[in-house]
């Protein structure tokens, strides 16, 4: 079985904005394009226009309608995967081709060393790991290592394809590892959770709670009343549970 390295330098992640995201898919769509032709290139699709369609995708975005108390609203939940710190898929991978890189904590492939067996994908909860019927291996999201260092790319545009196209701007992308970064900030600001923390493989993406609703009274002008604080907690943790199942 595979192991883990005892420690990353960095832990880069994505932290993803439920109050801001709009599920327009643009993150999915420029994931696809890129991905296609880059480190886990190329991301099949077979009878796209027919019965039995099926494809590769890293980054799905599923919506709910959510209902707490008299606040109801969609909530678009984007979801790829996570780069835990004891990511499952990678130790249970007998060959090695599922492993943690040390650098920087980002969970990869090896196609080489990929037999198909599936065991990543039986072990990982959350439905990260696609698996190619065409290639015969497992593929997933790289966080697009191929953009993140490629220096001949502008600083600015560093960052995974689903982060550079969010028209939203909901998705965040940088060291969690480091209590100073931005997006760690982002994530103490708001109150930034796990996705299924009871499962204890520690994601390191991080989702931002919805805000609280403003109020009728809010919405005319009087003055500022916000509902009890919590509901944003309660609707992730609603969402949570339903993945659980």
């Amino acid at each position: 079985m595979t192991t883990l390295p005892a420690a990353t330098q960095k832990k880069l992640g994505l932290v993803i904005d439920l109050d801001i995201c709009v599920g327009c898919h643009a993150c999915v769509t420029n994931c696809k394009e890129w991905n296609t032709g880059g480190h886990m290139a190329p991301l099949t699709d077979l009878k796209p226009y027919g019965a039995g369609v099926d494809g590769v995708w890293f980054n799905r975005v599923h919506t709910f309608e959510v209902s707490v108390g008299d606040d109801c609203r969609t909530v678009h939940f984007p979801k790829s995967c996570l780069h835990c710190e004891t990511p499952a898929c990678v130790t249970v991978c007998p060959t090695g081709a599922s492993y943690k890189r040390s650098e920087d904590g980002i969970v990869l492939v090896d196609e080489s060393k990929c037999i198909g067996c599936k065991l990543c994908s039986w072990a990982c909860p959350y439905g990260a790991r696609e698996f190619d019927t065409d290639a015969g291996v497992m593929k997933k999201c790289t966080l697009c290592i191929d953009r993140i260092y490629n220096e001949n790319l502008d600083e600015v545009d560093r960052v995974p394809a689903c982060v550079a196209t969010c028209p939203a701007g909901a998705r965040h992308f940088g060291d969690l590892g480091d209590p100073t970064s931005p997006v760690s900030r982002l994530v103490q600001e708001r109150g930034g959770y796990d996705l299924m923390p009871e499962i204890g493989y520690k994601p390191t993406n991080k989702y931002l709670p919805p805000r609280p609703r403003r109020t009728r009274s809010q919405q005319i002008g009087a003055p500022e009343v916000l509902e009890p604080a919590g509901n944003g907690d309660r609707l992730l943790q609603w969402v949570d549970k339903l993945l659980s199942r």
